[in-house]
């Protein structure tokens, strides 16, 4: 797969991230700093991950920040986009079980790197087509989450 990683500094985290997406025989593309590139405003470089999966570049991304929460909001800006903001690797399995997630925002300041390899098995290990992801209930979710999109896409701005 290829994933699409940016943060708005380049740490040790990023480093051992993107060491270890690669590790797992997956394709880099770097943005921001993670890519020696001098852009380093977070909400640029987070929605420049977002576009890439969302056109297709990337099958996923992830996206880092200090607390990883401006990530996950720039990073859900773009449509189809379902960014998810995770400190552990439950959460992570539950991102991508109940909410399909294709991009993980990391804290650079609060993710051990052990945590972050507990964080990349789960999520990796775990598919959007597992058990409850295929009930009727969660499909239902995810469908909302789509209309929620569209209805907030529209060219007019008008809700």
């Amino acid at each position: 797969m290829r994933i699409a990683i940016g943060s708005d500094e380049k740490s040790e985290l990023t480093d051992a991230l993107v060491a270890e997406v690669e590790k797992r025989d997956h394709e880099v593309v770097a943005f921001g700093p993670v890519a020696d590139q001098e852009e380093s405003d977070w909400p640029l470089v987070c929605g420049r991950v977002a576009e890439a999966v969302a056109a297709g570049e990337a099958d996923e991304g992830i996206v880092c920040c200090w607390t990883g929460t401006g990530a996950s909001i720039a990073a859900n800006k773009v449509p189809g986009i379902r960014a998810a903001l995770v400190h552990d690797a439950e959460t992570a399995r539950g991102a991508r079980v109940w909410n399909h997630s294709n991009v993980l925002a990391l804290s650079l300041r609060a993710t051990p790197i052990p945590v972050m390899h507990e964080i990349l098995d789960a999520w990796y290990n775990t598919s959007s087509s597992e058990g409850e992801a295929q009930s009727d209930w969660n499909r239902e979710q995810i469908e909302r989450i789509r209309q929620l999109e569209e209805k907030y896409r529209r060219a007019d701005g008008e809700m």
